[in-house]
């Protein structure tokens, strides 16, 4: 019913006496489930029945006390907000660019004038189509003059470009650390992978630490951040996707991401 589930074991365990019942699992991966939509209901009912499977069959693999997830849907769903993600890098002394969040025509005008090169993000990627043609939002270039009253209907995010050299590419699994240099020209390098150069790099051990208390203040086991690298070797942070894509990287580089994946998923515990 539900794509994109995984889990060490099959289980089968019957529903006790008005109780939930315990299964005997060590891990669940839990990585862009497909949840049903009923095309066959009128709209109403299609509706109804997805909020039953979500909240019922969701809420039951949600309330498993005992396996370690990869990641819990529900901890996944609450580090997925940037602004959140931008406080909380903050706080534990990342380097982050200046940002603003607004729906304010003024402000947005302000910080573009402020700080120059400012770029406009997405906080949140939606399916969207122009003329049946799929698009997608990039990281893109912003100046006062292109900031109209459309900016009045929902908030965006604004930030002050960072003077890069590289991006670096993070994926952490368990207490394991996987760091890829991505050489490019591009402002957003999702927009072309056949002009990245990839290189294995090191970080510090100060952001080794910070990136794993990072995961562990949203109670992840897995995720992957962006960060930008600039011309005096400092690291900016940009975002953590905690269900992002890292298996290009392994082909790239020969890096042992699905190793380390696999005894993550086989020990059912991490590692200090």
């Amino acid at each position: 019913m539900i794509a994109s589930t995984e889990t060490t074991e099959t289980i089968t365990r019957p529903w006790g006496a008005g109780r939930l019942a315990p299964y005997p699992t060590t891990v669940r991966r839990w990585r862009r489930p497909t949840w049903p939509t009923f095309p066959n209901l009128s709209d109403d009912d299609a509706r109804f029945a997805a909020a039953q499977v979500r909240y019922g069959l969701g809420g039951t693999l949600y309330a498993l006390d005992g396996p370690l997830w990869v990641n819990h849907p529900l901890r996944n769903a609450a580090a997925d907000y940037k602004p959140a993600q931008l406080a909380v890098a903050q706080r534990l002394g990342l380097t982050v660019p200046p940002t603003l969040v607004t729906n304010d025509p003024s402000e947005a005008r302000e910080f573009i004038a402020a700080h120059g090169q400012v770029i406009y993000k997405t906080l949140r990627w939606t399916p969207y189509e122009r003329n049946g043609v799929p698009v997608t939002g990039w990281a893109d270039p912003v100046t006062a003059a292109e900031i109209d009253d459309g900016v009045c209907v929902t908030p965006h995010l604004f930030q002050a470009r960072v003077n890069k050299v590289a991006d670096v590419r993070v994926l952490v699994v368990g207490r394991e650390v996987f760091a890829v240099r991505i050489d490019s020209c591009l402002l957003d390098w999702r927009k072309d992978y056949s002009a990245l150069s990839y290189a294995v790099t090191d970080l510090p051990a100060r952001m080794n630490k910070a990136l794993l208390a990072y995961l562990d203040h949203f109670g992840l086991v897995s995720g992957s951040f962006d960060l930008a690298l600039d011309q005096e070797g400092d690291y900016w942070w940009l975002e953590l996707n905690p269900n992002g894509q890292w298996g290009w990287l392994e082909g790239e580089t020969g890096l042992d991401m699905s190793a380390a994946f696999a005894d993550l998923l086989t020990q059912g515990k991490t590692h200090d």
